[in-house]
């Protein structure tokens, strides 16, 4: 065996024999069960694909399932995320579920209009992205490009412990303040609100945005009909 190059080292073990494997092809052992395909994929064995009926021998293992879309190989990106980086791989939509795909699929015609496509393989992308596959990205490693690895370690200044980022780490900076306030507003106390905003005996009218930390509506004014200065008039008899 010949010295392992740049990206076999960069890349984990089971990496190559995860993209080489041979999926949906009946199990060898299983073969008369029903369902019976092999569509599961083991790092810390990375020997072939297997079954669901031999999931209970790698009890404790880190397993991937396999699922194919269009003809093609594709694993579920919060699944995949855990152990490798996928940045630069353009991600999909399939089922209401983000995939990546495992392997390259060459795009015979470039449409028109497209101004993005994989290094590798041509096939049209969007601008944010510079591979269509994690095969693909591999190849680009291969090719002896320095910015590219499959660690978690580095990215944004920190190693990853196989977790993808949280949410607040992906909202929008806009949303974020505007949560951040509103849980600063629900942590004040209404003595802080009256004093803020009662001025005599009666609430401060507002308008705009403030008028929302009126606690209660007003008070209507009681009617005195005794300092009323209606009057009623001198009563006429009818006419005979």
């Amino acid at each position: 065996m010949g010295p392992m190059t740049r990206a076999e080292e960069e890349s984990p073990p089971w990496l190559i024999p995860l993209l080489r494997a041979n999926y949906f092809v009946p199990c060898s052992i299983h073969a008369d069960s029903n369902k019976s395909e092999c569509n599961m994929f083991c790092l810390d064995c990375t020997s072939s694909s297997f079954c669901s009926y031999c999931l209970s021998n790698h009890k404790n293992h880190r397993v991937l399932q396999i699922r194919r879309s269009s003809y093609h190989n594709v694993v579920r990106v919060n699944e995949i995320q855990k152990y490798i980086d996928i940045s630069c791989v353009q991600t999909y939509i399939i089922n209401s579920a983000r995939i990546v795909f495992l392997n390259e699929r060459p795009q015979p015609r470039i449409g028109k209009g497209v101004t993005n496509t994989c290094e590798i393989c041509c096939r049209s992308l969007l601008d944010s992205f510079r591979f269509c596959s994690l095969g693909c990205k591999l190849g680009g490693m291969k090719r002896g490009n320095q910015s590219l690895s499959f660690s978690l370690k580095g990215k944004h200044g920190r190693e990853y412990q196989g977790e993808a980022e949280s949410d607040e780490a992906t909202t929008p900076t806009k949303i974020r303040k505007t949560c951040a306030f509103n849980r600063l507003m629900s942590g004040l106390s209404i003595s802080t609100l009256k004093s803020d905003y009662f001025s005599g005996d009666q609430w401060s009218s507002s308008s705009g945005d403030e008028s929302g930390f009126n606690l209660s509506p007003g008070t209507p004014p009681i009617y005195n009909h005794r300092n009323s200065s209606r009057r009623k008039g001198v009563p006429h008899r009818a006419p005979f």
